[in-house]
């Protein structure tokens, strides 16, 4: 799986490809659905697949205040398209330069210039270029005229609803996490490189792993069961707080896993954590020793969740 970048010219061996074009923030079942069919069309032709996303999202470029929303860093997303069949992953960096260009001139400059195209295949409400001037007819017209191939693929639904990365976000937001894995067909995760905490969890006998949350959507704060993999591979079950810690001031928005039945220092390794069910929201308890109590309790609540002896 190679990463290339959108603003310079690909190598020969991966010129002429299939190429699935859009954010793919989520990477859930309708944007799955885009790169499939690129993919499998690639491999009928004997071109190379490849995926195209923009990174930062538009949505940050034209917005920069915007609340964070992403679902994937661009690290993550480059491991769900090489484990979906693609041969790489093109990136086209979002900034003034590419957001002052046409749809035309996108496709002339960057799509057929630089990426040397054979196709593209989007999702159907896919628009593009300088105030949104393209859209999947327009894209249609320049492949013809230009001798590329134009692919779309309706949206999926799910319980009658197109299925989109704002669905799950708030679905996510609501405290529902199984219910946008569902979507994703994974759980959502969040991945970082561990660093030093205030040491309360260590105090109280359940030590943390804490993660910041970057530029990730902030889901409801609470409880989570969740599983975590670290650098080996490894994977481990466990319990988190995500939020900003009503205990403990200043707050600082974190999430703080508790792996169970591990123990061994995980400070500056990057790590994955899988929300995988909602406990309960945070809450400030009057000293010390009642949190204790609750942990133990979310502990085994979350072991349950885990288990699958327990509904969130």
């Amino acid at each position: 799986m190679e990463r290339l970048d959108g603003s310079s010219a690909v190598a020969a061996g991966l010129r002429g490809g299939i190429v699935a074009l859009g954010n793919f923030d989520g990477f859930h079942l309708g944007h799955q659905a885009v790169v499939r069919r690129a993919v499998t069309r690639a491999h009928a032709e004997g071109r190379p697949a490849i995926v195209a996303t923009f990174d930062p999202h538009p949505i940050r470029h034209f917005r920069p205040d915007a609340a964070p929303f992403r679902l994937t860093t661009l690290d993550q997303r480059e491991r769900l398209f090489a484990e979906a069949g693609a041969d790489a992953m093109l990136v086209f960096r979002f900034d003034a330069a590419l957001a002052s260009l046409s749809a035309a001139a996108f496709v002339e400059e960057r799509l057929r210039g630089l990426a040397g195209i054979g196709g593209v295949v989007t999702g159907a409400d896919f628009t593009f270029g300088k105030g949104r001037d393209g859209n999947v007819a327009v894209l249609a017209a320049l492949g013809a005229a230009q001798g590329f191939s134009v692919d779309t693929v309706a949206p999926v639904e799910d319980g009658g609803e197109p299925v989109s990365s704002s669905r799950i976000r708030a679905l996510l937001e609501g405290g529902k996490p199984a219910e946008a894995a569902a979507l994703l067909t994974r759980p959502f995760a969040i991945q970082g490189v561990v660093e030093p905490g205030a040491r309360l969890g260590r105090e109280l006998g359940f030590p943390t792993a804490n993660l910041a949350l970057g530029t990730y959507l902030r889901p409801a704060y609470g409880i989570y069961a969740v599983r975590g993999r670290l650098p080996e591979g490894r994977v481990l079950d466990g319990v988190a707080n995500l939020g900003i810690r009503p205990m403990i001031e200043p707050p600082l928005e974190l999430l703080e896993p508790h792996f169970f039945d591990f123990s061994g220092d995980l400070y500056g390794q990057r790590i994955e954590v899988d929300l995988i069910g909602y406990l309960r929201p945070e809450w400030r308890f009057d000293g010390l020793d009642p949190l204790k109590a609750q942990i133990a309790r979310d502990c085994e609540d979350a072991r349950a969740v885990l288990a699958g002896k327990l509904r969130t």
